[in-house]
């Protein structure tokens, strides 16, 4: 069924492909994608269905009747089952029930009487897009395959929503280049049998948070095994972060009960007052069999390291690049020691630590409590009385604040009480950026304000699974970047499932300003030792994000000669320069450069690739 091109054999850890309808003329499209080291897995026809990059560890497929599967990237589903699910069958949408039950991390493609399905993941760890290409609806799990094909260049406006910081939900998930359509995470794409028909089918929705603390824990315990069970059940040699905190050493914990030998690593803060490694050694007693590799502090690459070195292919713009060198720099040393794959407790903050926004409805519903809650939120967080009560009475629907933020885009930074218990930290642009840019910008926020809804109407939910989007924006790049540089990466927080169990739990018992994760540590009791329970904080990297920015003032320096951006007529080529050369500007610790700095290496990154591509 598979077909292998002479050169095939990319490694685990970076599927990425296109899908084709089953028709003559998809055919002739479907060579237009085809690279040295591609495969090919054919429609019953021998017409091209998947055209792209996976290992053989990476792809289950089975046929039955009239309908093909396919499951790409990492799920424990056996080919057996995923038969059975073909043969029954008879409707392309009844895919949602299976999509909703298994495990892993991965893209579910089907085909049935000459329909297509494919679909992501609801985290948005893995996504899909689609355009039509000489009369054909093409889906890709990149957008910038389908601009290549097409030879598209960005567009200007999307790069300028791009600058905003932060740009917000929906204006992160669209693509950078206008006729390629994003699919939303939490819908599949269905292309009709005309080859050209495209649809959006919704095949998720996030769980209520109505499920108690006692009956949620063992559930969330279930899904995080099956999680991490998923990448260490054929054994072998799977390493884990162990930075102490509880997200990564639950990881440990749960990885060191599998077939796996596990190598824990630690990176030790520069920081004195960095406490990872005291914890890291404490739960290292409790874990006689797993190999613990700690790293030199002072070799951990600062942020900002290498910036002008990129030469990753990405498909827009990611702040991750600010971290790439400190996130890939210690996986060749893991991959020596015979890692297969490096377990990450990202995700953890995002899931088990969530927003205090709920606090805005349980103010309504449960007074008295929140109220008790909202005072031990002002005494750790320092809010002031009156924006506190400001934010609370803010109830603005979603697309009147997306609205009014349009207008404010110069003004100063929201404080911190209003971006907590609001729908999310409004956008804002800065002195680099151009007139013309915040035009582009303020025109796109309006326009989706327009018809915007928010991801929950429950504005602490919403902020939950935005912030979940936004994380799996820059994993989903980082995952690309560890497999090309020779391991790949997975974080099993970021799995559905475990984003599922999660959210599930009541946000009373959830979000507490008097507890450090409750529901991780509730839902670790019996697996992660008490004594490494007990943490209530995590190391931030102030430290080396500050001497990043003065170290490294001279890349910054060099990133802005001959910028793309400036030549777009999207930032000022002169305050960009005048602002590497003093790195303590105010504003600069709170990161306010990172949209701008990413955008701006995509672009040179974008400019190299075709450089390189015949």
């Amino acid at each position: 069924m598979t077909e292998l091109h002479e050169s095939a054999g990319t490694g685990p850890g970076d599927a990425h492909f296109a899908v084709f309808p089953d028709r003559a003329d998809a055919a002739a499209v479907a060579r237009s994608f085809a690279r040295p080291g591609s495969r090919t897995l054919a429609h019953a026809s021998g017409r091209p269905w998947l055209v792209g990059h996976w290992h053989d560890d990476e792809i289950v497929t089975a046929s039955a009747g009239n309908a093909t599967l396919a499951v790409i990237g990492c799920c424990p589903v056996e080919a057996v089952q995923l038969r059975r699910t073909a043969a029954r069958l008879r409707d392309l949408t009844e895919l949602d029930a299976p999509a909703r039950t298994l495990p892993g991390s991965f893209h579910l493609i089907a085909a049935l009487d000459g329909q297509v399905r494919v679909q992501g993941t609801a985290s948005g760890l893995r996504l899909v897009f689609h355009t039509e290409i000489d009369g054909v609806r093409v889906a890709a799990t990149r957008a910038d395959t389908l601009a290549a094909v097409l030879g598209l260049d960005p567009d200007p406006q999307e790069l300028a929503v791009r600058l905003l910081w932060p740009a917000p939900f929906p204006l992160f998930e669209t693509s950078l280049w206008r006729p390629v359509t994003a699919v939303p995470p939490q819908d599949a794409v269905i292309v009709a049998a005309d080859g050209r028909t495209v649809r959006h089918t919704r095949w998720w929705t996030p769980p209520e948070p109505v499920r108690p603390l006692a009956e949620a824990a063992p559930l969330i315990r279930t899904a995080l095994e099956e999680a991490v069970g998923a990448r260490t059940r054929q054994g072998g040699v799977v390493s884990c972060d162990l930075s102490g905190g509880l997200d990564s050493t639950s990881i440990c914990f749960l990885a060191d009960r599998s077939p796996a030998h596990v190598v824990a690593s630690t990176w030790p803060g520069r920081d004195p007052a960095d406490t990872d490694l005291h914890w890291a050694q404490r739960a290292m007693v409790h874990l006689p069999d797993v190999e613990h590799v700690v790293w030199d502090a002072d070799a951990s690459p600062l942020v900002y390291e290498d910036l002008l070195g990129i030469d990753d292919l990405l498909d827009e713009p990611t702040i991750g690049v600010m971290d790439r060198s400190r996130v890939l720099h210690h996986l060749p040393g893991l991959a020596a020691r015979g890692s297969r794959v490096h377990l990450t407790g990202i995700g953890g903050d995002h899931v088990a630590w969530c927003s205090d926004a709920y606090y805005h409805r349980l103010l309504r519903t449960r007074p008295l409590f929140a109220l008790r809650q909202l005072r031990g939120y002002r005494a750790l967080w320092q809010w002031p009385l009156g924006g506190t009560v400001r934010a609370l009475a803010d109830s603005r629907p979603y697309a009147k604040w997306l609205a009014d933020g349009a207008g404010r885009l110069r003004g100063p930074l929201p404080s911190s009480v209003t971006t907590s218990l609001g729908w999310g930290m409004a956008p804002r642009l800065f002195d680099w950026v151009t007139p013309e840019a915040e035009r582009m910008a303020r025109r796109a926020l309006l326009d989706a304000a327009a018809t915007a809804s928010p991801l929950h109407p429950d504005r602490g939910l919403h902020a939950d699974l935005e912030q979940i989007r936004s994380c799996t924006r820059v994993i989903r790049q980082w995952d690309g970047m560890a497999a090309r540089a020779g391991l790949p990466m997975a974080s099993p927080f970021l799995d559905d499932r475990v984003i599922e169990a999660f959210l599930a739990v009541r946000p009373s018992e959830r979000v507490t300003p008097w507890q450090y994760k409750p529901v991780l540590s509730a839902a670790m009791r019996g697996i992660v030792p008490e004594d490494c329970l007990r943490r209530a904080n995590k190391a931030t990297a102030a430290m080396d994000a500050a001497n990043g920015l003065r170290q490294h003032r001279g890349d910054l320096l060099a990133l802005w000669e001959s910028s793309r951006l400036e030549a777009l007529g999207l930032v000022d080529g002169v305050e960009l320069p005048r602002l590497a050369q003093r790195p303590a500007s105010r504003g600069l610790s709170d990161a306010i450069l990172y949209s701008t700095i990413a955008a701006e290496v995509w672009l040179r990154g974008l400019s190299h690739s075709r450089a390189r591509t015949p």
